[in-house]
């Protein structure tokens, strides 16, 4: 029985399994029927892109159309193509899984409407966008992050409202734009707010209104000044807990800053003159203080008195004076040790600690006289150290910020001489009067007094060298309202040339533009007002030889004159080492070509050796020379010559022995009747028993 009811199940499971596939398929059916009855069908991966589950990868494709993309797509990376917003099919706002999407590096000019409204972060940067349209970002009412950066926006570009219909939004990036003002109707929900490298150039009161959520604010490189910031922008920003205002034109930082969460404030690149007592009261949370590249000298006592967190303090780049003035700091550091760490506290002035840190000056400081920190009368020593001391009052030295500072812009300028060619620190042109006073051997005060006001000043100095065109020009935009500029940083006993020269505006208004923006133009055809001045000397310590007097001459020397006089330094080398190199060539050949008879009476070149040259050994013992030279004398008489008494007698060798064995020789030839008796009688001049004897080699078989 059991038997045969196996086959009989095996039969209805394989029913019952073909019932479910078939169901399954007529599901899958129903699915693509109402897919395709609602303009949705899923596609496969396009061929030109790769897929890996939810992402999908199609950048650096060159497309300039979105292929159909899986309905399963989540992330989409559609950066560096070429698309336009013609390129972005409607059936993309219709998928409900996308989360992100890449497409900066595109070739959009307006913002793209056919968005999914499922999108949280939109990537959008570094294209052509100029307009931001309301209802464009109605369309992504849960968009949460929005980078716009590298775009043409405008602020009259940006409608009205626009971003109402963004609730969600936290991250705004504006950056590297045409921005003139803060975008207004920001959404509450902002977090993070990137407006730097535009042309901000004014931060009215209402302009943060609504933004208690914001921490992060990032505003460098602008155009803004203390002038145009109202008293309690910042103060509305309770929540802020970093603030950046890097490359602007603040000559003090912003009054009422938020205290409550700051931890990062950045303050550099402003050409800050003074840092209020009380800015950085109630930071209690402050990290990271950064006021680097700006003109400080001194800081308030109490600056840092609520610092109790600080860790990273960068005051790099200034004109630290390390006087009394600065006694307090110094204490500051050695109470806080370790906790904290500070870069670029090194003294500019007095000239007795130039370059050495603060934190060096432990035994000078402890000789100041009064409390740390506090300061005798203007113009005091502090325990007779040279640090003078600073009283601490509101007067404060002329301001150094400007908007910006180029150097070299125009290498061929060649800035007007003085009228004369005076320079009396005084010159007048067109009622504009510049008056310009050396402070230090580093340091000139520039004034000025402009009935007519001007927008801004440009202020050009020159280092003058052999001519007015060389040497390195410096400008730099000065605010209208300023009338007076501190130079820091020159070189002493240098003469320098310092031009002013107001710049008017013409204002044009263009009719038809939907911006409505104003362009101003520099006036260039003005003559501007120059005075020539020559800085002071540096001060040394006493006991110095003088040295450094000459290397100041020869860094003042011209280039041109400094290559020229090397040249001809290595030009008389040359010279001198070839007329030696010939001197010993010529002396070498001259030795080589001796006359008969004189080989031994070279005295330049090298030496000669007849032995050397026949090949054969040198054997000293066969020539004997006694006495301290040969005399020849003449022989007038037939008188036997006799040796003088007292005198060396010189007996002379032949090389050629006589045959007979007995090694002299007598000579069978009478000169003027004189005979010299050596020893036996042989034949005088021949040397025929060597050579018979094989001793001396014929004259045909010597060698050289």
């Amino acid at each position: 029985m059991a038997a045969e009811s196996l086959p009989e199940l095996r039969d209805w499971l394989f029913l019952l399994l073909l019932c479910l596939t078939l169901l399954a398929e007529m599901l899958e059916l129903a699915a693509a029927a109402v897919a395709m009855e609602e303009g949705e069908e899923d596609f496969p991966c396009p061929s030109v892109c790769r897929c890996d589950e939810g992402f999908v990868y199609c950048n650096d494709r060159s497309l300039s159309m979105i292929p159909p993309l899986p309905l399963t797509a989540t992330v989409l990376y559609l950066q560096s193509n070429r698309l336009v917003n013609s390129g972005l099919p409607a059936s993309l706002e219709r998928s409900s899984s996308i989360r992100v999407v890449y497409l900066y590096a595109n070739q959009l000019d307006q913002f793209p409407i056919h968005l999914p409204p499922s999108l949280r972060e939109l990537h959008l940067q570094d294209n052509n966008i100029r307009t931001l349209p309301r209802t464009a970002l109605a369309r992504l009412p849960l968009l949460e992050r929005l980078h716009l950066d590298d775009n043409s926006i405008s602020t009259v570009s940006i409608q009205e409202r626009a971003f109402s219909g963004t609730p969600r939004l936290r991250l705004l990036f504006l950056s590297r734009n045409h921005l003139s003002s803060i975008p207004a109707s920001l959404p509450a929900s902002l977090e993070e707010l990137r407006l730097d490298d535009n042309r901000i150039n004014t931060i009215p009161t209402h302009a943060f209104r609504g933004l208690a959520s914001l921490r992060r604010l990032v505003l460098d490189g602008n155009l803004l000044a203390n002038t145009r910031i109202a008293d309690d922008t910042f103060s509305r920003l309770a929540n802020l807990t970093e603030l950046s205002l890097v490359r602007n034109a603040l000559q003090a930082p912003p009054i009422n800053l938020p205290s409550t969460h700051l931890m990062r404030l950045h303050l550099q690149d402003n050409g800050l003159i003074h840092v209020p007592r009380g800015t950085l009261d109630g930071m209690r949370r402050l990290q990271r203080l950064d006021l680097s590249g700006n003109n400080l000298t001194t800081l308030p006592r109490g600056l840092l008195r609520d610092t109790d967190g600080l860790e990273l303090l960068l005051i790099r780049g200034n004109p630290w004076y390390c006087g009394c003035n600065l006694r307090w700091l110094h204490a500051w550091l050695y109470g806080r040790g370790a906790a904290v760490t500070v870069r670029g506290l090194t003294c500019n002035g007095p000239e007795a600690v130039r370059g050495q840190a603060l934190r060096d000056l432990s035994g000078l400081m402890d000789q100041c006289e009064g409390p740390p920190g506090g300061v005798n009368s203007v113009g005091g020593r502090g325990g007779g150290l040279g640090l003078d001391t600073v009283t601490s009052t509101t007067t404060f030295p002329p301001t150094q910020g400007s908007l910006f500072t180029l150097r070299a812009i125009r290498p061929g300028l060649v800035m007007p001489l003085p009228p004369g060619g005076e320079a009396g620190g005084h010159a007048s042109h067109n009622a504009l009067e510049l008056t310009v006073k050396p402070l230090s051997a580093d340091s000139v005060q520039v004034t000025w007094l402009c009935p007519r006001p001007a927008p801004s000043f440009r202020l050009s100095w020159l280092r003058l060298g052999s001519s007015a065109a060389l040497g390195s020009i410096t400008e730099t935009l000065v605010p209208g309202e300023r009338q007076q500029y501190l130079l820091t940083q020159l070189t002493p006993r240098s003469h320098y040339l310092i031009c002013l020269l107001p710049l008017r505006s013409s204002t044009s208004h263009s009719g038809g533009s939907q911006r409505g923006q104003q362009q101003e133009k520099d006036t260039t055809d003005q003559t501007p007002v120059c005075s020539q001045i020559e800085t002071g000397e540096a001060l040394r310590p006493e006991g110095g030889d003088g040295g450094e007097d000459s290397d100041t001459e020869m860094a003042a020397l011209p280039l041109a004159e400094i290559i020229g006089g090397a040249t001809a330094l290595v030009s008389l080398i040359l010279i001198f080492g070839i007329f030696c190199w010939y001197g010993q060539r010529a002396g070498y050949v001259s030795g080589e070509t001796d006359s008969y008879g004189v080989r031994g009476q070279r005295g330049v070149g090298k030496p000669y050796d007849d032995y050397v040259e026949s090949g054969t050994k040198k054997d000293s013992s066969i020539l004997e020379i006694r006495s301290p030279g040969l005399a020849m004398t003449p022989m007038t008489t037939h008188q036997p010559l006799q040796p003088k008494r007292g005198e060396d007698v010189t007996y002379v060798h032949t090389i050629f022995p006589s045959s007979h064995g007995n090694g002299t020789y007598r000579s069978n030839q009478s000169h003027n009747g004189i005979i010299t008796q050596l020893g036996h009688t042989a034949g005088y001049g021949t040397n025929q028993g060597y050579r018979e004897q094989g001793m001396i080699p014929d004259i045909d078989y010597t060698y050289t």
